[in-house]
């Protein structure tokens, strides 16, 4: 039977402690959620444990890759750290560079407790919820949202994002979850087979804000519509791989098919279909990643996973051009992403 599991994962220096809830699924996969940042802790399928992270609360304290956290309010990057919303501009706290909000700022979710709730219901679940207060990072609104994960019969962990705010704002939740189907203890990714159900991508400055119109995967590195090797072409000699330190760092633009990417990992024999009713997803190989405290002390290093991370498109509230990331004052927002394990 399908359980839950409640138990201390650390404390902070103010005392407070830090839990970590174990979803059992029927069908063999286990997931461990820490209410610290709503992080995605592990994901066990087959005996692997497909996310990287770190094995106690110290690790995610000093950690500055957003391991497994659930991010908000903006997954993804804001031009000049600002916006305008009905002519009044809104300033954001510039956390990368000193230029550039990224992640939802200094504070962002991730660095939060969530009130957690087990719930009662057929299928194991747990739902994190968190108030931003209005002016919180620079952002309008007092928003509630809250992150659901749960796990069904064929292996699939369900995160589903909600949200109201009594302001228009703007509201871009991910899961930053590092995954290696070759095992959380592996130092490479490059050999995973990553198929992305996108036929544009979107090209970005040095500081990784869009510029231009989308850009065709075709005849590029980015092209992913056919399974390839993540590291198949990640040293190619490409102007958009170069300007994130030579790898993947970027949006891609969804077609809509779902799932809309597959990971298969050979050496494991598993698979993981991805599903999301979001019109993009960013593509992370970890180009930057250097970390000498992974789960079981296996240092956390550069192209050690990947990250897909479901949202809409990077400097959003900028662009008329891209769907909006408004949401109205007092409607309220929901989306689902789904990490569907299997073995081959």
């Amino acid at each position: 039977m399908a359980i839950v599991k409640r138990a201390p994962f650390g404390m902070l220096d103010d005392l407070r402690v830090v839990d970590r809830y174990l979803l059992v699924g029927n069908g063999g996969l286990t997931a461990s959620i820490l209410d610290y940042g709503a992080t995605v802790q592990s994901l066990c399928f087959d005996g692997v444990d497909t996310v990287l992270g770190y094995d106690n609360l110290e690790g995610y304290l000093a950690g500055t890759s957003f391991q497994g956290a659930s991010i908000g309010r903006y997954g993804n990057r804001i031009e000049n750290s600002r916006f305008v919303i009905d002519g009044k501009t809104y300033t954001l706290a510039a956390n990368e560079k000193g230029v550039t909000n990224i992640h939802g700022g200094v504070v962002g979710f991730d660095k939060k407790i969530w009130d957690a709730e087990i719930l009662e219901t057929a299928i194991p679940a747990v739902r994190f919820s968190l108030v931003s207060e209005d002016g919180e990072e620079g952002f309008p609104g007092r928003l509630k949202t809250s992150v659901t994960y749960s796990i069904t019969d064929d292996n699939a962990l369900h995160i589903v994002y909600e949200a109201v705010s009594d302001k228009d704002t703007h509201y871009n939740p991910t899961c930053h979850a590092y995954f290696n189907l070759n095992g959380a203890v592996d130092e490479s990714a490059l050999d995973l087979s990553v198929q992305i159900r996108a036929d544009k991508f979107t090209a970005v400055d040095d500081l990784l804000i869009p510029v231009g119109d989308h850009v065709a995967v075709e005849g590029t590195p980015f092209d992913f519509r056919t399974p390839k090797p993540l590291g198949q072409d990640i040293l190619a000699d490409f102007e958009q791989l170069a300007v994130v330190g030579q790898g993947y760092d970027h949006n891609f633009v969804l077609t809509g098919e779902q799932p809309f990417a597959t990971v298969i990992s050979k050496k494991r024999g598993i698979g993981m279909d991805c599903y999301t009713d979001q019109p993009g997803v960013q593509l992370y190989s970890a180009t930057c990643l250097d970390d000498p405290n992974g789960k079981g002390g296996v240092p956390l290093k550069r192209f050690a996973a990947l990250c897909l991370e479901t949202q809409h498109f990077p400097n959003t509230p900028n662009r008329a051009d891209y769907p909006t990331t408004l949401i109205k004052a007092n409607e309220p927002f929901t989306s689902e992403t789904i990490y569907r394990f299997y073995k081959i």
